[in-house]
């Protein structure tokens, strides 16, 4: 199996590199211009056993423009594509919205053109629980809900998934769409909630806290990064590979090894949310946070600082909340827990420091 796997130089797709190299023996090529908060590093530490290295091609590719008849014969053919590269920054979404945008846009267009040469066996689409929107107390979006996003970013991400899915009904591409909630994990950009928490309770600052008009800090479901990467490997399989699978709701075992769904058998493409299992409001990690990096509970309070969660920045939704039954049903369970994964993140953060400098 080979694997096209783009953004492999950003934190997310480093993960996933990793993942593919230790637990399959696919190969995996990574188109990269290290341009957009990409960095070698990631590369280097995701590949860290010498026998991977025969199995990684490192492909110098613009994703903004057509991949060239030389680029196309440096990638070769692919049976998997998984496209996470995307600008990712919600406030510089906000701070600069047109070149954001056009960029998440672009790159979309010219990675599904190519799936239209290499036609792969499968798509897969990283997406965000941001399309969605804003989710009230209880209420947690299933697959298909109505997508109303709030920012420059989310809304990036939603025209990603509608010109896959476009993609999907006109060309045939086999998209399968997932979405995903806050991601955590080593090697993360100090721009993201969880090092910006590691850095500034380091250096005795203050940390901001988005909060509703009543004082009610927002809250998030946390998911590491190898969950994902976990989670795409075994949709990769069950649509590409004989694998037997139950369903919750069914009586017997089946295979599915026809593909992702296709038009006009299906309506829409196949989509997935894939979930943490604790919901934590923001207070809340600062002070979980705090507590691995050894400070007093008292101390930590002192350093949080409320701020409206509209006003210091406009689109910002309070609460996110995704349903992740369906995937659950086809047997995927989390490699990972939460309280473990951000436990080893914020002491391997704190043993290098240098990441929160990037």
């Amino acid at each position: 199996m080979r694997v096209l796997l783009t953004g492999a130089s950003g934190f997310v797709g480093s993960h996933v590199l990793r993942h593919l190299l230790s637990t399959t023996d696919w190969e995996v090529v990574c188109p990269t211009t290290f341009a957009h908060k990409g960095l070698p590093a990631r590369i280097e530490s995701a590949v860290c056993d010498q026998a991977w290295r025969d199995r990684v091609t490192v492909v110098h590719w613009d994703m903004r423009s057509y991949a060239d008849l030389f680029t196309r014969r440096k990638i070769g053919q692919i049976d998997v594509i998984m496209n996470i590269a995307s600008e990712s920054h919600v406030d510089r979404s906000i701070t600069t919205p047109v070149p954001f945008i056009e960029n998440n846009v672009q790159l979309m267009l010219r990675v599904l053109e190519l799936a239209r040469t290499l036609k792969p066996k499968i798509f897969l689409q990283m997406s965000t629980d941001e399309v969605y929107g804003p989710a009230a107390v209880g209420d947690d979006h299933r697959e298909w809900a109505p997508i109303l996003p709030s920012n420059p970013y989310s809304a990036s991400k939603a025209a990603q998934e509608a010109i896959a899915i476009a993609y999907w009904r006109t060309y045939g591409v086999p998209v399968v769409i997932t979405n995903t909630m806050n991601i955590i994990g080593e090697m993360q950009d100090p721009e993201k909630f969880v090092p910006m928490i590691i850095r500034r309770l380091s250096a005795g600052e203050s940390v901001q806290v988005h909060v509703g008009p009543s004082g009610t800090p927002g809250s998030r479901f946390y998911l590491h990064a190898r969950n994902l990467a976990d989670a795409w490997v075994y949709l990769t399989k069950i649509y590409t590979e004989k694998i037997e699978v139950t369903r919750l709701k069914d009586a017997e075992p089946r295979f599915l090894i026809s593909g992702p769904p296709a038009y006009p058998r299906a309506q829409r493409p196949a989509r997935y949310n894939i979930v943490g299992e604790t919901e934590i409001n923001n207070v809340e990690m600062v002070h979980l946070i705090g507590n691995m990096m050894g400070l007093d509970h008292y101390e930590v309070d002192e350093m949080i600082e409320p701020i409206s969660f509209h006003a210091s920045r406009p689109g910002h939704d309070l609460r996110y909340a995704l349903d992740g039954t369906k995937i659950e049903e086809i047997g995927w369970q989390a490699p990972v827990q939460f309280w473990e994964s951000l436990d080893h993140t914020v002491k391997w953060t704190i043993e290098h420091p240098e990441w929160l400098d990037v």
